[in-house]
């Protein structure tokens, strides 16, 4: 039987990877009322054939309140990860393009970012903008643009040393002309990989602030706050409020690899075969 094409086998996996965080995030959703709602006469019920993830202290549906938990971390991921790339673009350009200075003070501000703690300037970033949800979305969209705008500024100098781009600049071309015309086109598939890498990264680090209390508000079912409220009842046997959420969180995280990584195969396509 003829393999079928890696390219193929990659597409499938993109589309299903983002297909799934696709119905992760609308089913949330849809059930956000539902994940609210409170009834004490099924407290703390294991998983069963009618909630499969159980109940918790209050007798809120497990399932129910992790599929909006993880729904709202890919909200937050998805607008704090297109904030972070459109610094880490702006910022790695012009590092690039205006000159020694302007690229020795951008240089100056990323290794500064990557010098503090990754969690403690997050969780100082948070604080400072109120916490909840803008607070989060504040503290990982500031604090995650570093190694993109690293990796934008490497290939805007290497693009400038091509021989198109030389003979576009003899032709009297202008700067802008250039980087719109020659430099994006180039940029964008790792603009658009980089992107994606980076919401894995934003999730962890919401529900991470968030279980430590300094991020989400506590009346929200976010999947930080979720884990955070279990705690408290592993030791009673109730292993099914931390289990099942975070082996939903850790999949889903997964997924978004998954997609990232089968877009940089799809955007090389040498690197697609077998």
């Amino acid at each position: 039987m003829k393999k079928m094409n890696g390219r193929i086998l990659t597409l499938v996996a993109f589309i299903a990877a983002v297909g799934f965080l696709t119905a992760i995030t609308i089913a949330g959703t849809v059930f956000a009322d539902e994940a609210m709602v409170v009834d004490f006469s099924r407290k703390n019920l294991a998983p069963c054939g009618q909630y499969i993830f159980g109940t918790d202290w209050m007798g809120r549906d497990m399932f129910v309140r992790t599929l909006t938990g993880l729904s709202m971390s890919i909200k937050i991921g998805l607008l704090a990860a297109g904030v972070s790339s459109i610094i880490a673009f702006i910022l790695g350009t012009l590092a690039a393009t205006m000159g020694k200075t302007v690229d020795s003070i951008i240089t100056w501000i990323i290794d500064l970012v990557m010098g503090i703690p990754h969690i403690l300037l997050l969780i100082l970033i948070s604080y400072a903008f109120g916490k909840g949800f803008k607070g989060v979305v504040i503290g990982v969209a500031l604090t995650h643009w570093t190694s993109l705008a690293r990796l934008i500024r490497g290939e805007v100098l290497q693009l400038k040393e091509a021989t198109y781009i030389k003979v576009a600049e003899k032709l009297g071309k202008s700067k802008f002309e250039i980087a719109w015309k020659h430099m994006v086109p180039h940029l964008l598939p790792q603009f658009l990989v980089g992107l994606i890498l980076m919401f894995p990264h934003a999730i962890l680090h919401e529900a991470s602030i968030t279980f430590l209390g300094f991020g989400l508000s506590p009346e929200q079912p976010a999947i930080g706050i979720i884990l955070s409220e279990s705690m408290t009842y592993l030791t009673m046997g109730k292993w099914w409020l931390a289990v099942f959420p975070g082996l939903l969180l850790v999949f889903t995280v997964v997924l978004f690899d998954v997609a990232g990584e089968s877009l940089r195969k799809l955007l090389d396509p040498a690197s697609a075969h077998v």
